[in-house]
């Protein structure tokens, strides 16, 4: 008795710290979506409320005549979607040749490549700017796009998915006359869904919200993103919050819904990310 007693003393205080980080977690999300129903005077009001005078709704309308929202969407979908796309397709390809071909400094290559994952982005902005000059590509949505197709996280996940499929599926779908391409695309690819779920989720908020990409490569209203036009909502002297945050909530939806459909397999991808080195 004593020792279910504990079991359920243990599991009751697990819930209730895992409830308090949630709420903790969740103060600042509310707290955007209650200023974003403010006025101008609610929202510097003292001592500061959760609702104001009045709830405003207008603010959402304002947001589609203050900036150039849709555009900076479109632009955005398109950045953030050929990027998600070409990450996808070229992890899963490194990862499947660094899990099952065998080939000469295979693992060695794999130890450089997987290097580059400790170099934060922000080292390599002045040579990628000057590569972009060079092409002509800057001031387009190539120059975010095409820095970005390669990811070498995403390839050490998928090796560590497709190491955790049985070698032996591969090397019977060879016998059966498969090439490589045809093993990877039949039988390793369908079942590495969660971590090409996980990828995708990654690498749809990470582009989704670059901020300094943009705001070195484009200098143009028509080319921008949605995180400059949310920059650009900030006056010198003075700003509308309430405004700025119904933007800010417009601008996070999409990744909110893509996380919410893909939840399951985001779970599933990381525990199984972690499976074998």
């Amino acid at each position: 008795m004593k020792r279910k007693t504990k079991q359920k003393i243990v599991k009751t205080s697990s819930i209730i710290i895992l409830l308090l980080g949630a709420l903790i977690m969740l103060v600042p999300f509310l707290w955007m979506v209650s200023t974003s129903l403010k006025n101008l005077g609610d929202v510097f009001k003292y001592p500061p409320t959760f609702f104001g005078s009045e709830i405003k709704w207008q603010n959402y309308a304002d947001v589609f005549h203050t900036i150039d929202f849709m555009g900076m969407m479109k632009n955005t979908v398109i950045v953030t979607v050929v990027v998600a796309v070409g990450q996808l397709l070229t992890s899963a390809m490194a990862g499947f040749a660094f899990s099952y071909l065998e080939f000469r400094g295979r693992e060695t290559i794999f130890r450089i490549f997987l290097f580059a994952v400790m170099i934060p982005f922000h080292v390599m902005l002045i040579p990628t700017f000057v590569i972009m000059r060079d092409l002509h590509l800057l001031n387009s949505l190539w120059a975010l796009i095409l820095p970005c197709i390669i990811s070498p996280l995403g390839a050490f996940m998928m090796r560590q998915s497709y190491m955790s499929v049985p070698r032996s599926l591969g090397e019977a779908a060879s016998l059966d006359g498969c090439n490589p391409v045809g093993i990877w695309w039949k039988i390793y690819l369908p079942l590495s869904k969660p971590t090409l779920a996980t990828l995708a989720i990654f690498s749809f908020m990470q582009t989704w919200n670059d901020f300094i990409r943009p705001l070195i490569f484009l200098n143009s209203n028509q080319k921008m993103t949605l995180t400059l036009g949310l920059y650009n909502m900030m006056g010198n002297y003075a700003t509308n919050w309430g405004l700025m945050m119904a933007a800010v909530i417009l601008s996070i939806l999409p990744v909110l819904v893509l996380y919410l459909c893909l939840q399951d397999f985001f779970v599933e991808g990381i525990a199984m990310a972690g499976l074998k080195g």
